[in-house]
C-alpha cells in the first residue's frame, strides 16, 4: 500500500500539490451521536439547560472544518467556499447524525475538512448534553461522498 504522506526515508511530509490544477471539490461526511430518547426529545424541543444544542453544534462544525489544518498536521490550508452542517434525527433509535458538506475550488480534496466538521459537531452535542446524560456515545464517523480531482467521484452508497 502506498502512503503519500511519507518520503522515501519514511519521514512524514506534506504532499506537494503545487503542480496540480484546481478543480471544484466537494466532500460530505457524517458522525453519529447515540443518546436516550428522552434527551433527544429535549434537544428537539429546546429543553436542554445549555440552550440550542444543534445550533451551537452546527457552528462548531463549521468552525472546525475551517480550522482543519490547525488540527491535522499535514492538511493543507484551503480557501473553503462553503461549509454546511445538518442533522438527521431518528427519534425511535435515539440517533442524531451530523452531516457536514464542504466545497472549495482547490488543488486538493476537502474530505478531512468535512470529517473534522462532522466530528466536532458530534463532540459539541456531547459537550452540551453531558450534564444530563454521560452515557451518550459518538459512533461511526465516515466519508459519504467526494468529488473533484483526478480520483473522481466516491459515493459510499454505491460501494
Amino acid at each position: 500500500m502506498n502512503f503519500n504522506h511519507f518520503d522515501e526515508s519514511g519521514h512524514a511530509i506534506m504532499v506537494d500539490v503545487s503542480a496540480k490544477q484546481p478543480t471544484m471539490r466537494t466532500a460530505i461526511a457524517a458522525a453519529e451521536v447515540r443518546l436516550s430518547r428522552e434527551l433527544l426529545k429535549a434537544i428537539t424541543v429546546g429543553g436542554v439547560a445549555k440552550g440550542d444544542v444543534l445550533g451551537v453544534a452546527r457552528l462548531a462544525g463549521i468552525m472546525a472544518a475551517k480550522r482543519t489544518p490547525d488540527l491535522i498536521p499535514l492538511s493543507h490550508p484551503l480557501a473553503i467556499h462553503n461549509v454546511t452542517v445538518d442533522f438527521e434525527i431518528d427519534e425511535l433509535s435515539g440517533l442524531i447524525t451530523a452531516r457536514c458538506t464542504v466545497r472549495a475550488y482547490e488543488r486538493t480534496g476537502v474530505e478531512m475538512e468535512a470529517m473534522t466538521g462532522a466530528s466536532l459537531a458530534a463532540l459539541t452535542i456531547y459537550d452540551m448534553c453531558k450534564g444530563s446524560d454521560k452515557s451518550i456515545t459518538i459512533g461511526e464517523i465516515k466519508l459519504l461522498f467526494k468529488e473533484g480531482g483526478k480520483s473522481g467521484i466516491y459515493n459510499r452508497d454505491t460501494k
